[in-house]
């Protein structure tokens, strides 16, 4: 039609443009792609008149058979996940060489080794003539750091963490804090020195590279600390802060960038940023603790279909860190919390095959992804652009190093006005030094705008010094210094049954001192939670008549089961059955069966639960019928308070002594011949009269 059309320009223009957009229109409907929007007149008017003859010679050119079919070369078909699992298995054989080398990975740590091959492998790939991979911040964030997280949060040992959760607290929030402000104050303080070309450098940037460089990394610290097999406490406080301190970090961090692109900062906006901190770390431990339980509530229905519980875990957890990352919540929060919620509800309603498979797979991907980070923040070293200025970089480090000494020996000072268990000087200088930066810090300034911040890659080059420096100079020197200064280390033998049962049985002495003392401690407070989990809890999320056994019947099977499997694991099960007694098993212990005459009377269940009414009402009521006192107040005169509170308990302990003494009687035994009576009456009067006069004593003290 166009080619027919014998008009002015315009006309044919118009028309070719008309057809060129039904032809566009018809591509897409049909699939066939677009006709060039490019090309010329002529060529458009050709193709339409040789429109048939085209179309004939392209679809004999597609069907046109192949010399070898099956030989074809389709890369780009499978280019993603072969080279995903190019770079797992390369991590894979570089832990697996690192481990076949003994005297290397005792001396140098996992992470450095690793980090060295990163930048190996990053140099050929840019001597190839290739651009390097970089450690891109959404895959990080979302696929290499959760399995590390969740693995920490799931086998986190919650006794310790518990039990110093206060200066936990105060190094996770006020040290980041004080890490922050003072490195950012700093450095704003050297920018705006003449002569080193920073004077471009704002306050809001330097406090938001502050905020990004002060917290500790939890994937540094688990590489370099779970090899020199520090204690529990030291391990549990510094782990515990790199965990903790997302929370301070991640609102700093929205918070300064945030500022720096509306400009003007007001007190309302600082204390919205109060808000916000709570906000955060209390919203990603809510989002982790409802997954959690609804982990743990699912649980009680896979009794069935063992093959997927352990992907409900998995599941569970990865929706509780995205569901937090949606609304800009603490991630690793929400993942702590989550695994630390559903773990013992869920391990008491799973199989032990499934327990294991999650146990073994989150060891697996925590330490691919570990080895995958290390190796990722090497090559992001070579290929990434960088900016070099030795005042900036070399302040930063110095800064760094002494804002961690003065906040560890500043809190400490406090910390341990409060603490029974001091922390010493030892203490204090492990704590400091192993304050190690990782690729948290590294991932967020990838994030940053250079818009709103142009010095973007000095950032980079500066954050890229202190990671090299903790890891490699910290992580290398640590454990020679731990060996130096003789710190205690991580006992490898568990303990025994006898060793926990001994350990709950003082947890519920030190609440009776405390219900006696009138002290609210943590330990009544920590009784109070397993009473309320005991009463409600358990009946909701564990299943079957596990959740009613009695607390030492439970943990004694539970205790039993573990030595069994750790037994086997060993290679000890062939001595098991019959070589080998169970150290935990009483079933060949059997009980002695008393005289028929001696036997105590079968109570009925209304008698029963009547006496155990009389001794919950009058023994475990110690708090409303006692007063709290200390050594401090105690009263000199014992008859100050009267006698008619010792006439009321004298009529109680009479009245239970009565009911008691009606329902616990027995049988009489049966009478003994006339010689055996008057032996028996004439060796045991002074015994008899001395056990009366003591019972007599003991009722008298009793009752006063």
């Amino acid at each position: 039609v166009a080619a027919r059309l014998d008009c002015s320009g315009v006309l044919k223009r118009a028309a070719v443009m008309e057809l060129k957009m039904f032809l566009l229109v018809l591509g897409l409907l049909v699939g066939t792609g677009s006709p060039d929007m490019g090309s010329s007149q002529g060529k458009c008017s050709e193709s339409l008149v040789q429109g048939p003859q085209t179309q004939e010679n392209r679809t004999h050119t597609t069907h046109s058979k192949k010399p070898f079919p099956v030989l074809s070369f389709g890369y780009d078909y499978v280019r993603l996940p072969f080279e995903i699992s190019l770079w797992v298995l390369l991590a894979s054989l570089m832990k697996l060489g690192f481990h076949l080398m003994p005297r290397l990975s005792s001396i140098v740590p996992e992470s450095c080794l690793l980090i060295v091959v990163g930048l190996l492998v990053g140099g050929l790939i840019k001597l190839v003539g290739e651009a390097p991979p970089v450690l891109e911040s959404n895959i990080f964030f979302l696929y290499l750091l959760p399995p590390i997280i969740l693995d920490a949060g799931y086998f986190l040992p919650i006794r310790q963490f518990t039990e110093n959760l206060g200066t936990i607290l105060m190094f996770a929030v006020v040290g980041t804090l004080w890490n922050a402000f003072f490195v950012g104050g700093l450095l704003y303080g050297v920018c705006q020195l003449e002569g080193h070309r920073l004077v471009t450098v704002d306050l809001l940037s330097c406090l938001l590279f502050g905020s990004i460089i002060s917290a500790v990394d939890p994937v540094a610290v688990l590489a370099v600390f779970e090899e020199i097999h520090i204690n529990e406490l030291l391990h549990i406080l510094v782990f515990g802060e790199s965990l903790l301190n997302d929370a301070v970090t991640v609102v700093l961090y929205h918070l300064f960038e945030e500022f720096s692109s509306v400009g003007t900062i007001t007190v309302t906006d600082v204390l919205l940023g109060i808000v916000c901190f709570l906000v955060v770390s209390l919203g990603g431990i809510v989002v982790g603790a409802i997954y959690g339980i609804l982990a743990a509530f699912t649980s009680r229905f896979t009794s069935h279909t063992r093959v997927i519980e352990p992907l409900f875990v998995f599941l569970y957890s990865y929706m509780a860190y995205l569901s937090a990352e949606v609304f800009h919540l603490s991630g690793i929060m929400a993942l702590i919390a989550c695994g630390a919620v559903m773990r013992p509800y869920v391990e008491a309603n799973i199989s032990h095959k499934s327990h294991t498979t999650i146990k073994y797979f989150l060891k697996m991907w925590s330490s691919v992804s570990d080895t995958l980070i290390f190796i990722f923040l090497g090559v992001s070293t070579v290929a990434g652009p960088h900016e070099w200025n030795w005042i900036f970089v070399v302040a930063t480090l110095i800064f760094c190093l002494v804002a961690r000494v003065l906040g560890v020996v500043g809190l400490t000072f406090v910390i341990n006005k409060f603490r029974i268990v001091k922390l010493t000087s030892k203490d204090q200088f492990i704590i400091a030094y192993g304050g190690l930066r990782g690729a948290i810090a590294f991932s967020l300034v990838y994030l940053l705008n250079t818009d709103h911040f142009p010095k973007r890659n000095m950032f980079l080059t500066a954050i890229i010094t202190v990671i090299f420096f903790t890891v490699f100079v910290q992580g290398m020197t640590i454990r020679p210094l731990v060996d130096l200064l003789a710190v205690k280390k991580k006992q490898e033998t568990k303990r025994s049954i006898n060793e926990e049962i001994h350990t709950q049985f003082l947890d519920h002495l030190l609440t009776g001192i405390e219900d006696i003392c009138g002290h609210y401690g943590h330990h009544h407070w920590k009784d109070k939670l397993n009473r309320f989990n005991k009463k409600y809890v358990k009946k909701c999320l564990i299943a079957g008549e596990r959740s009613k056994e009695p607390q030492l019947i439970a943990f004694y099977h539970k205790m039993e089961m573990k030595q069994a499997i750790e037994l086997v694991e060993s290679g000890g099960g062939s001595k098991l059955p019959s070589a080998m007694p169970s150290t935990v098993s009483m079933q060949n212990i059997q009980p002695k069966k008393p005289p028929q005459d001696r036997a105590l009377p079968q109570l009925s269940k209304a008698r029963e639960e009547e006496i155990r009414k009389i001794l919950r009402t009058n023994l475990q009521r110690t708090r409303q019928r006692l007063r709290s006192y200390n050594r401090h107040t105690l009263i000199a005169d014992p008859y100050e308070d009267g006698w008619n509170e010792i006439l009321i308990k004298r009529k109680k302990m009479k009245e239970l002594e009565k009911k008691m003494n009606n329902y616990l009687t027995v049988p009489a035994p049966p009478p003994d011949s006339p010689t055996i009576a008057r032996a028996r009456l004439a060796s045991g009067e002074m015994a008899v009269y001395s056990a009366g006069s003591l019972i007599y004593e003991l009722r008298i003290m009793l009752y006063d």
